[in-house]
């Protein structure tokens, strides 16, 4: 695609989206989906598709009328005042952080495979500081990689599908037709509608990550364009992979039969006997979290500028350049610090803080479709007669209902009532700041 001027083209804009967003929660997290919905998974998969469509739209025709640095923190703060922009801007930033710094373990892991005399503390902080320096370099080397790693994950899952493809209609050299295979016993709902409801916090995780759309709208050089067509993009990809991929998956392996300890992609082609699969996998999981890391520190930077631009982080923090270096420094040591601190507090210690990271993007979406409603009710379309979310208002009420949903049903999701309570807590904590130390000097 074209290139313009200068930043964020629409094909950079849609792999930096696509680097945040497919990462380790689709190439592993998504055994628990699996296991929760067996088949019903592709429905889970599309409902999810669905809303991820309605937030970027609601996003997207609020960035289009205004590309401030700070996206969704900005609005929220114009629809529901200034509490609540310091709130969800540092409620987003810290979830995101300690998500970063859990993901620098798994790539450490990872890397670990090829060199297993490295430490992990070792190998997590070069990793960081990596992401750190490459996003320090700008906008335009930074999308360059990311576009690489990308395509990476990209051709991986469509290389899985083309493979799967093989197998399924007997095209694969020596492999008989697995044709229906583990599909022929499977029931489309093994866990009643309950599993579809139960896979859907995971479901939302794996798209998690769209809102840097948001935060590069300053990075592009024709929002008006660039904006609504990297949206497109992104979600037709996204849902395409996604529900395609697990689709051919299902005949390959029996859903009782996937691991939360393996891959479902290499678990299925084990099950074929395409045992090399593991570890080109691992190769892929790793150019998967780094992407997803680079990308991150992007969003990372522009969020703490913007908190800095509007007095609610410490002003030796402000960055006057393009490039938000002392934004992406901070992050940076705040990646390390986390990443230092799970091996130095207890494990439970530290599972609650990074569990957080799953509530604080699930607030997010809901503070972001809120504050679209009320920009709406407020303003109208926007200038030009730019209206973009579909169906309004009541995809946004389907919205607000099924975020609502899915955040009351993190309890009953293993693993994820943890989530609730100290994303919650972090909330109470930032609230509590704000009103103590911050509101008066704002007002």
């Amino acid at each position: 695609m074209k290139k313009h001027d200068k930043g964020l083209s629409i094909f950079g804009l849609t792999m930096l989206a696509l680097g945040t967003i497919v990462g380790g929660s689709f190439f592993l997290g998504s055994a628990i989906s699996l296991q929760n919905a067996g088949p019903s998974i592709v429905i889970a998969y599309l409902l999810g598709g669905v809303l991820v469509y309605f937030i970027l739209f609601a996003l997207s025709e609020m960035t289009v009328a205004d590309q401030s640095t700070g996206s969704f923190r900005l609005f929220a703060e114009k629809a529901f005042g200034k509490g609540m922009g310091f709130t969800i801007g540092w409620v987003y930033w810290t979830g995101l952080i300690l998500a970063m710094s859990s993901e620098a373990v798994a790539v450490s892991t990872f890397i670990r495979f090829w060199f297993p005399y490295v430490s992990i503390p070792l190998l997590g902080a070069l990793i960081i500081i990596f992401v750190t320096v490459i996003n320090l370099l700008g906008t335009d080397k930074l999308s360059t990689l990311e576009s690489a790693l990308a395509s990476v994950k990209l051709l991986s899952i469509i290389g899985f599908i083309i493979l799967s493809i093989l197998l399924i209609f007997g095209l694969f050299p020596d492999k008989n037709p697995v044709g229906l295979g583990a599909l022929e016993n499977e029931s489309l709902l093994p866990n009643g509608l309950g599993g579809i409801a139960g896979s859907m916090v995971i479901i939302i995780f794996t798209y998690a990550g769209f809102e840097i759309i948001g935060l590069a709208a300053s990075e592009t050089p024709n929002p008006h364009r660039v904006i609504p067509r990297a949206i497109t993009y992104t979600v037709i990809a996204l849902i395409g992979l996604y529900t395609i991929s697990t689709f051919v998956l299902l005949p390959l392996i029996p859903t009782e039969q996937i691991s939360t300890d393996l891959s479902p992609l290499v678990a299925a082609l084990n099950n074929q006997n395409i045992t090399w699969a593991g570890k080109i996998i691992n190769f892929i999981m790793v150019t998967a979290i780094l992407s997803t890391m680079l990308a991150a520190t992007f969003g990372l930077a522009r969020m703490i500028r913007s908190l800095t631009d509007e007095g609610y982080a410490p002003q030796f923090l402000k960055d006057k350049g393009d490039i938000p270096y002392k934004g992406i420094l901070f992050s940076g040591f705040a990646m390390l610090f986390f990443f230092g601190m799970s091996f130095i507090l207890p494990s439970q210690v530290y599972l609650f803080l990074v569990s957080s990271g799953g509530f604080a993007f699930l607030f997010t979406y809901l503070v972001i479709v809120l504050s679209h409603y009320k920009f709406r009710k407020t303003n109208g379309c926007p200038p030009s007669g730019k209206c973009q979310l579909p169906l309004y208002p009541y995809s946004s009420y389907i919205s607000i209902i099924f975020l609502l949903f899915i955040i009351i049903s993190m309890p009953f999701v293993k693993g994820q009532g943890l989530g609730l309570i100290a994303g919650l807590s972090l909330l109470v904590v930032y609230v509590f700041i704000y009103y103590i130390l911050i509101r008066n000097k704002t007002n």
